[in-house]
């Protein structure tokens, strides 16, 4: 019974770290969208334009802290919450859907922020991006050809149009429709759980023998 009462708490907590996901995703996508229309990809002036957004655009910081905040903490909520799904045993069938939108959320979240790890053109991104793209290199096979795709040959003006269009446009895109559909497995399968638990129990009665 206290194992039963235990699952259900903490499937309730998923649902409502599902809806807290698709909040900051949402806040992110918003935020990104409006720093987009002074953000300009390109070497130099990529830094340049967010130091205008913090000092100079009329609450550009607040819009920029936001799109970071909400970067951050998505990831963080959506670990916590695979770790609640697995601790309430939401890995099983019948929590397919909301299992694998969860967990391929969270990557894409992750490659959010990788992605924008050199959209600020500074020094920390510059190295910390240089240093991993030699990891990306060493993949046997298509190493070279992936790093050739992010960079574009060199780390310069084409490799901050190429983060920056995977990021806003690609994996934007599949977090958003993956957040969606993540809060859609998890409120069916609440829907499912609540009409398990409220449905009567049937109880097998003997049937009497009568004699011949």
């Amino acid at each position: 019974m206290i194992g039963t009462q235990f699952e259900a708490i903490v499937r309730r907590i998923t649902t409502i770290l599902a809806v807290v996901i698709i909040t900051l995703t949402l806040i992110g996508a918003t935020s990104g969208i409006l720093l987009s229309f002074y953000y300009e990809p390109a070497s130099g002036a990529a830094y340049n334009s967010l130091k205008m957004i913090n000092t100079e655009l009329s609450f550009g910081w607040l819009f920029r802290k936001a799109h970071e905040v909400a970067g951050h903490g998505v990831i963080a909520i959506a670990l916590v919450q695979i770790v609640l799904m697995f601790v309430s045993r939401q890995f099983s069938k019948s929590w397919l859907i909301a299992w694998v939108s969860g967990i391929l959320f969270t990557l894409s979240a992750i490659g959010l922020a990788w992605t924008a790890m050199i959209l600020d053109w500074d020094q920390q991104g510059y190295w910390r991006f240089s240093l991993e793209l030699g990891t990306i290199e060493a993949i046997p096979l298509i190493g070279s050809q992936i790093r050739d795709i992010l960079t574009g040959g060199a780390i310069n003006t084409i490799t901050v149009q190429h983060l920056y269009t995977i990021h806003s446009y690609i994996v934007s895109f599949a977090a958003i429709i993956l957040a969606v559909v993540h809060l859609v497995g998890v409120f069916l399968q609440e829907k499912q759980m609540y009409v398990e638990a409220t449905k009567p129990e049937v109880t097998d009665t003997p049937m009497a023998t009568g004699s011949v």
